[in-house]
């Protein structure tokens, strides 16, 4: 048995963890009896474990086939962002959406169908899959858009309850550089950088604003937004790097981030940042997956680990982010890390997590004792605009809470019940959300 837990380190669960080297062996373990797939272990929560059961880690099927004039490449699941990367890029494509971190799978971005700075323009992940192979208890299935479309959108943010993804068709985004050129705007509070967004997102392909959540009164919000695209060719290089990686090599003692040394990092942050800058040449790491240069970085929350609180309210509800940021504020609770976009309009993926309007994710420290009371009453906010919490981010949410949120929910269940009606596809996030056994 091997303990599990998310990128949050809470909650941890013991498993039996076996590494499929082809989709016959898969095939084989779904005939055993319970079991959830896992990829490199970045989802923040409970979504890829299964406590006292069998869990795949298909990182072993990280094949990554030629790409072809039209930018389509077949990838295996374990196939990681970096490891796309490091292939395509030489040859002149991006992946056309990226999360915060390259430490994904292709499919643990299939099952969470994730999203980047660029959903305003680009949608999310599942609106560029060609079509994907999937591993059920009853059978084998290729299955995109046009073909058995229920299931395909089932499983394009489903969680891995579906299926267990085994190849993914991808579309990748052609570009000329490894150069993303970026604009800084500094913002004094939080309607100055939402009406920013507002006005200007479309001119950018990408776009993120990060908010000081510490801040109160006439500075509530304020933040720093970074918006650009991929330079063209020949465009300057960034300023090289630092040699090396850095690392936490330890886990932070209890209470390190607390108030005071959040607020402190939050004002050096705020102030580090230009007042406005344009077109300042960016690598794509730096630009894309910052915290990828800080190995370990969950290790700072300390040994009980941190939650990210993730939600999505549509796009006439911007006061609803402002009211979260000013409950945070004033709760005493501290975010290290907040992150603000905008979302264009989701796909068709029953239980896809963006929605047109105003994303914020919040990093939180487990152990306050007023932090599972204020995240009850933020729900509650989100819930009462019609909004949604991010089911790969999530570790506490309540059932009932989740068939508010998603109201496709019934219908995702029943197009489970046709691949899956043993009930063989679970996790720890399926059991406490009751999203399978009933």
């Amino acid at each position: 048995m091997t303990r599990l837990a998310g990128w949050g380190r809470t909650p941890a669960a013991s498993a039996s963890v076996v590494t499929p080297s082809s989709e016959e062996a898969l095939v084989e373990l779904l005939g055993r009896g319970p079991l959830c797939a896992r990829g490199l272990g970045r989802s923040y929560g409970d979504a890829a474990q299964l406590a006292g059961g069998t869990v795949a880690d298909l990182t072993g099927l990280d094949e990554i086939g030629p790409i072809d004039d039209a930018g389509l490449v077949t990838l295996g699941a374990g196939a990681s962002v970096d490891a796309l990367l490091a292939v395509s890029l030489p040859e002149g494509w991006f992946v056309p959406v990226t999360p915060g971190t390259r430490q994904v799978t292709m499919g643990g971005a299939v099952a969470a169908d994730v999203h980047g700075k660029n959903h305003h323009r680009d949608g999310s992940f599942g609106s560029h899959v060609e079509s994907l192979r999937l591993a059920t208890p009853r059978g084998v299935f290729d299955v995109s858009p046009a073909v058995d479309p229920d299931l395909f959108w089932a499983t394009v943010g489903g969680m891995g309850l579906t299926g267990i993804v085994t190849r993914v068709r991808l579309r990748l985004l052609r570009v000329e550089s490894d150069v993303v050129l970026v604009d800084t705007e500094r913002f004094d509070d939080l309607d100055g950088v939402m009406a920013a967004m507002v006005e200007g997102d479309e001119r950018y392909r990408y776009s993120v604003a990060w908010v000081d959540c510490t801040a109160r009164g006439s500075r509530t919000g304020r933040a720093v937004l970074t918006r650009g695209d991929h330079a063209p060719a020949g465009a300057d290089a960034p300023r090289a790097p630092r040699a090396g990686r850095l690392s936490v090599p330890f886990v932070a003692p209890p209470g390190l981030l607390n108030r005071l040394s959040v607020r402190a990092f939050n004002e050096a942050w705020f102030r580090r940042a230009p007042r406005h800058a344009v077109a300042e040449p960016h690598s794509i790491g730096g630009f894309f997956h910052p915290l990828d240069g800080v190995a370990d970085w969950n290790r700072l929350y300390g040994p009980r680990g941190f939650l990210q609180y993730q939600f999505v309210v549509p796009e006439g509800a911007g006061d609803t982010v402002r009211a979260v940021v000013e409950r945070l504020a004033r709760s005493g609770l501290v975010s290290f890390l907040a992150v603000l976009k905008r979302f264009g309009p989701g796909d068709p993926g029953h239980l896809s997590f963006p929605l047109a309007g105003w994303t914020l994710a919040l990093d939180l420290p487990v152990g306050a004792p007023s932090l599972p009371g204020e995240l009850d009453a933020l729900d509650e906010l989100v819930l009462s605009v019609g909004g949604r919490v991010y089911l790969a981010k999530d570790a506490r949410l309540a059932p009932a809470k989740v068939e508010a949120m998603y109201p496709r929910l019934e219908e995702w269940r029943a197009v489970r019940g046709r691949v899956d009606p043993e009930g063989v596809l679970s996790s720890d996030l399926a059991r406490r959300l009751h999203l399978v056994g009933r």
